[in-house]
């Protein structure tokens, strides 16, 4: 996908760019697919903020995603290719031929007028067909993973994200994720052939501070800005230098310190992204 430039008219114009549009065929005309989503702004359920630098951002509509792939052995055609305004991604809505008509995540290659199709068993190796991981060939570059079978689709779902198999043992298929992980995924778990599309997103350059506010990101301001009594980075006279390593402001420290906690699936990895 081509990435687009501006002509530099303002200095912010001078490096932004964007995604071309060209591949989006239709705006959203299912409007049952469509859900307005609570805006919480980084806010928990106790309205205190646990995200900071969010706001509300545009208005938007959530457009209702089948993750599941569930409807099996019914095939289904590509109608249109659309923006989703919640996702760096383009989703495609798919007809089947009793009327339904649900949103998917868009592979690469996959384009109106394609079938599309989920199974249990097996089925050929085709951009966007869905099936369980024991089902398809060590080797397949697949996305939209499910961590537990039935619980739809966690893994490998943004822009350009795709994970491969590597093998198997016993009941479980050994993956390589995104990030360079190797993990083991139950056997009975679905995963859809491909690579996500829409790779050029990384490449946009933002250019501008009011692109982020229209995405519901304020200001950040720097620790080392700040009074002593604000940041652990604060005070002093003029631009002072780091005295020690860098925290977040309740003491956190921002480099190298592991956070993630103990979860019942570390079991199943084989090697760390970070060696």
């Amino acid at each position: 996908m081509a990435i687009k430039t501006y002509k530099p008219y303002t200095p912010s114009r001078r490096f932004m760019s964007n995604l071309s549009s060209k591949d989006i065929t239709s705006k959203p005309s299912v409007r049952s697919l469509l859900v307005k989503l609570p805006v919480s702004a980084g806010r928990n359920n106790n309205g205190r903020i646990t995200s900071r630098h969010k706001e509300g951002g545009a208005k938007k509509l959530y457009r209702i995603i089948d993750f599941k792939r569930n409807k099996f052995n019914i095939e289904g055609k590509v109608a249109a290719i659309e923006y989703d305004p919640y996702r760096n991604c383009r989703i495609a809505l798919v007809v089947y031929p009793d009327g339904e008509k649900r949103y998917i995540i868009r592979p690469s290659a996959l384009n109106v007028g394609d079938s599309v199709l989920s199974a249990e068993g097996g089925l050929d190796i085709k951009v966007g067909f869905a099936m369980k991981l024991k089902n398809i060939p060590i080797g397949t570059i697949v996305h939209n993973i499910e961590m537990h079978p039935g619980a739809g689709g966690q893994l490998a779902r943004s822009a350009g994200a795709s994970a491969q198999i590597m093998g198997r043992e016993g009941k479980y298929t050994t993956l390589r994720m995104p990030s360079g992980e190797m993990r083991y995924i139950l056997d009975e778990c679905m995963a859809t052939v491909g690579v996500v599309g829409n790779e050029d997103f990384i490449n946009i350059s933002i250019g501008k501070a009011g692109r982020n506010r229209h995405r519901g990101i304020r200001p950040q301001t720097r620790g080392s800005a700040m009074n002593p009594v604000d940041h652990p980075h604060g005070g002093g006279e003029g631009k002072t230098g780091s005295s020690g390593h860098p925290v977040s402001p309740w003491g956190t420290p921002a480099k190298g310190y592991k956070t993630r906690r103990k979860k019942a699936s570390d079991r199943l990895i084989i090697s760390r992204r970070k060696k």
